[in-house]
């Protein structure tokens, strides 16, 4: 079984794929773990995108049975095995980037308001994240890139869109599961 749930920063692509996995008992894999260098200010130096991919590649293969969560359509198409099924999650922009600063202000404290350098990080993913819906060329990963990118795969797709809690989500995917066959 092999998984993929994507959306927009804040649409709840990580809280579902770990529920998920441990629920089905697969292993999970964020791509910000892949796209993001450990650096004592998190998110803020990427990989070398050769790297990321080696590195996701062989965490994949080096496992059967799996869900991947985060934006990866840009990252190559030989990157990727075919996945069994294809998760998109969307919810109301004003609902997601409520949840955006609240879960970012638990993150990192206050930090992100008082130190300069730390609020320029945050205004600019808030920004970037605002983006998503709009496309105004703040951010490549948006809605009209992830929608065409799924007219363009042969996997099966699942659509959440709307605000659903998370065991709304996970009955719909597994609902979803029990149609298809996997692998």
């Amino acid at each position: 079984m092999k998984i993929h749930i994507f959306g927009a920063s804040g649409s709840g692509v990580t809280t579902t794929g770990k529920a998920l996995a441990e629920q089905l008992n697969l292993d999970y894999f964020d791509s910000d773990a892949f796209f993001w260098k450990q650096t004592a200010i998190p998110f803020s130096e990427r990989c070398n995108p050769e790297e990321r991919n080696t590195s996701i590649r062989t965490a994949l293969d080096n496992s059967k049975k799996w869900i991947l969560g985060g934006s990866v359509f840009q990252w190559g198409d030989a990157v990727f095995p075919d996945f069994d099924l294809v998760v998109y999650l969307w919810i109301p922009q004003e609902i997601r980037m409520e949840r955006l600063k609240k879960r970012e202000l638990e993150r990192y404290g206050t930090i992100i308001y008082t130190d300069p350098n730390r609020n320029e990080q945050f205004e600019n993913f808030i920004a970037w994240a605002g983006d998503y819906d709009q496309n105004t060329g703040i951010a490549s990963r948006n809605r009209e890139a992830h929608e065409e990118w799924m007219t363009s795969i042969p996997f099966p797709i699942l659509k959440i869109e709307g605000d659903f809690t998370l065991e709304e989500r996970i009955a719909l995917i597994l609902q979803k599961v029990t149609t298809i066959e996997l692998t």
